[in-house]
């Protein structure tokens, strides 16, 4: 069996490579290696998910997984996925479970799961459960009679997470209209609750989810629905989310996408000012543009750089007590208040900035002058094959020595799809085109 992780969770079409035999093993895998490492014998999970139509196939393997293991179960419904990592950690849980595959198209879906405290599992505790999977037996768990676990609705999960989301704002939001793209998912109904709450005026698009549109067109992977309203309405600024609302990118009110970057250097500015932004020092991944590093080290905060995947950055954010860190594609982690990314949380805050500041999102974003970057996604067969080449390593050493200390170069194999990213920045639009292009037929020529 090959690895069934990848950057974020187990992801695959869904009834295809995500069947609901694996979700079921992975469950009960999950509970078995969970219990041992946390000691307890009965675990209790939480299981949410997108309003994904194969979700609901889906949950209910998960749920036989778990109960089968003798996990008590507590059935969240449709939440953010950070809701979820919420919920695991308010009710005390030894598990979560949340059943999406984020901002991948409809037919896919996914299994993203979180330990005790709402935390995304290490690469060691993944591994282990891979090992449960693949053995067939996992531990051994075949409890009959009483031990079986039970199921019961997890009531109020979606009105405790508003509330945690609202005590994170210190000012009423008044005054500021904002154009809110759910995505037709899981933050179809949270989001535009939440900013109406703390005092925006809010237009909704992608909020009515009917099990397949998810993501179709809209949401933060398809921003082009969110540009054209927020122009319409003559909004302050729009944002978009994705499908399990982990991730948050805006516009400004003429329409310019504001990503991850720039939002976390607004973020990372305003937590620096009032001196909470802890060690002076922000996490960011490897695909954050060069120009927010130069908005960082003129500001006098330290960048500390990790792998793609807001769960690395969670982990530098643990190990070093930090307090902010996130991704070029809007998942930003505010340790103080969530253990994962939050795109909900996200808005919050840039709004806040707005408010506090009194100046647009532009003006705000406007600190981070970006050079140009350029990311093609190649179709491949074997990701992990293509990048470990001699022909592609070869050619990015010569893309690298030919740019020097003026840009740079990133390859790497996706986490969830058979596809090879290649990112490159260069001082100008053109080169970076070119050079990337050129990369881009060496991958695919290897494949």
């Amino acid at each position: 069996m090959g690895r069934l992780f990848g950057t974020d969770g187990v992801r695959g079409r869904a009834n295809a490579d995500l069947t609901p035999e694996l979700a079921l093993s992975v469950a009960r895998a999950a509970a078995g290696v969970l219990a041992d490492r946390d000691g307890t014998s009965c675990p209790v999970a939480v299981v949410g998910r997108d309003p994904r139509a194969s979700g609901e196939m889906l949950e209910a393997a998960v749920v036989a997984g778990l109960t089968s293991a003798g996990a008590e179960v507590l059935l969240a419904g449709v939440v953010p996925t950070p809701a979820l990592a919420h919920l695991t950690a308010s009710t005390g849980a030894d598990l979560g479970v949340m059943i999406s595959a984020s901002h991948n198209p409809m037919p896919d879906n996914g299994i993203k799961l979180f330990s005790r405290g709402g935390h995304k599992l290490p690469d060691a505790v993944e591994v282990a459960i891979e090992a449960a999977v693949a053995d067939g037996h996992q531990h051994g768990l075949r409890p009959t009679g009483a031990a079986i676990g039970r199921v019961r609705e997890l009531t109020g999960a979606v009105d405790e997470y508003v509330t945690h989301l609202l005590s994170t704002v210190d000012q009423p939001l008044s005054g500021i209209s904002v154009v809110v793209d759910g995505a037709h998912g899981a933050a179809a109904g949270v989001a535009p609750e939440v900013y109406r709450r703390v005092g925006a005026t809010v237009h909704a698009i992608g909020c009515a989810p009917d099990g397949w549109n998810i993501n179709d067109g809209i949401g933060s992977t398809h921003l082009e629905p969110l540009i054209e309203a927020v122009r319409a309405q003559g909004a302050d600024l729009g944002l978009a989310h994705d499908g399990d609302a982990d991730r948050c990118l805006a516009v400004t009110a003429d329409g310019h996408v504001v990503d991850g970057d720039a939002i976390l250097a607004i973020c990372a500015l305003a937590l620096h000012e009032r001196g909470a932004l802890r060690d002076a020092t922000v996490v960011a991944t490897v695909m954050s543009n060069l120009g927010f590093h130069l908005t960082m080290r003129d500001a006098g905060i330290a960048v500390q750089t990790t792998a793609v995947g807001d769960r690395y950055v969670l982990e530098a954010l643990r190990a070093g007590d930090l307090s902010l860190g996130g991704e070029q594609s809007g998942h930003l982690v505010f340790l103080d208040h969530a253990t994962t990314g939050d795109g909900v949380l996200t808005g919050l805050a840039l709004m806040s900035r707005m408010a506090v500041t009194g100046r647009s999102l532009a003006e705000l974003a406007g600190v981070v002058q970006k050079l140009p970057q350029v990311l093609i996604n190649v179709p491949v067969r074997d990701r992990i094959a293509v990048v470990e080449s001699d022909s592609v390593a070869e050619a990015v050493n010569a893309v690298e020595a030919g740019l020097g200390s003026t840009g740079r170069v990133l390859l790497r194999p996706s986490g969830t799809e058979q596809l090879v990213r290649v990112m490159v920045e260069a001082p100008t639009q053109e080169q970076a085109d070119r050079v990337a292009q050129r990369l881009a037929g060496v991958v695919a020529a290897v494949d």
